[in-house]
């Protein structure tokens, strides 16, 4: 469990890297745009301004980044001039004189790098946009639910996979020590040589097995019901990230729409991709909140299924053991 809890410690130190994708994101579309699709009003213009400043906020972005500096007075001067009567498209950015004098050398390069990009665009990318698009404090929240929970259920099912043995195998073997010259002494030692909690139960009633059957029974069912919390270990904690994944989503979606209206107010006013943005945010922690609840529920059922086979099994066994043990008394 400590090597679990360090192991999202290194997460939650590393998972501010995957917000810069999305910063990176956002300034080389804002540059595209105002490139190929200039606003030519002065109201259209105050909304980038706006919306940038905005979305910048909402995605956790730096707000003291040279580049968010730089396009914001970029920006604060288009604006400006357009309110001083100069047309749109006789204002020149300066990342555009930039961009053009390395747009020559960066031709090949790009064309070198088109078999790269087109793999970026693959599920593991796309889902790590959408993971920093959430947000990078509540999306690695359940994130470490996901990873600590998936931990905890592969141990508990390899554990019920090697507690599982052939107590009808067992049994018989104990059946025919009882019969032979060994009687007690080689039932023990074939129970001692068979893994499993039912061997355990096994080995415990014919450690009685000179007392009344009465005891032997209770001796049975008492440790009976210790193989069985052996079985159910580390179960409530798979139950509290299943409950705790999808809370950890939806307060991630009440705190995006508290920074949405936020963004609205700082703005002074309302405008769809603004709106959007937020909420698009708010729900993406909930999505990911849901996923990781549906997929350690299926593993939880799994588990608890496992559990209540092995405990059949044992309560059979041990009943055909009394009955093997009574039938030796007689002889």
């Amino acid at each position: 469990m400590k090597n679990l809890i360090l192991t999202a410690c290194i997460l939650i130190s590393f998972n501010s890297i995957y917000a810069q994708p999305q910063c990176e994101k956002m300034l080389s579309d804002l540059k595209d745009k105002l490139s190929t699709e200039r606003p030519q009003e002065f109201n259209a213009a105050m909304e980038i301004s706006q919306t940038f400043s905005s979305n910048w906020m909402l995605s956790g972005c730096d707000r003291k980044a040279d580049e968010f500096v730089f396009m914001s007075n970029e920006l604060q001067k288009f604006v400006e001039s357009m309110r001083s009567g100069i047309a749109a498209d006789e204002f020149s950015f300066s990342f555009d004189k930039k961009e053009n004098t390395e747009q020559v050398s960066n031709t090949v390069a790009e064309e070198n790098n088109e078999d790269a990009e087109a793999e970026n665009t693959g599920f593991g990318n796309k889902l790590m946009e959408k993971y920093a698009e959430g947000g990078v404090g509540f999306m690695t929240c359940v994130l470490i639910c996901l990873i600590l929970g998936l931990a905890l259920c592969i141990e508990r099912i390899i554990y019920l996979h090697l507690a599982s043995s052939n107590s009808k195998a067992l049994l018989t073997k104990i059946e025919d020590a009882l019969l032979s010259n060994g009687g007690v002494e080689a039932a023990k030692e074939e129970c001692r040589n068979t893994t499993g909690p039912t061997a355990s139960i096994c080995l415990q009633g014919l450690e009685r097995s000179d007392e009344d059957l009465d005891l032997i029974e209770k001796s049975i069912m008492s440790y009976g019901s210790v193989q069985m919390g052996l079985l159910e270990k580390g179960t409530s904690w798979i139950s509290l990230f299943i409950a705790i994944a999808p809370m950890l989503g939806f307060m991630g979606t009440v705190i995006g729409m508290i920074s949405a209206f936020d963004a609205i107010e700082v703005a002074g006013d309302i405008s769809p991709s603004l709106v959007a943005g937020g909420i698009k945010q708010a729900l993406l922690t909930t999505v990911f909140g849901l996923i990781v609840a549906i997929i350690l529920q299926i593993f939880y059922n799994y588990i608890v299924a496992k559990i209540d086979d092995i405990v059949n099994d044992m309560e059979d066994s041990s009943i055909s053991l009394v009955d093997l043990i009574a039938n030796y008394k007689k002889k």
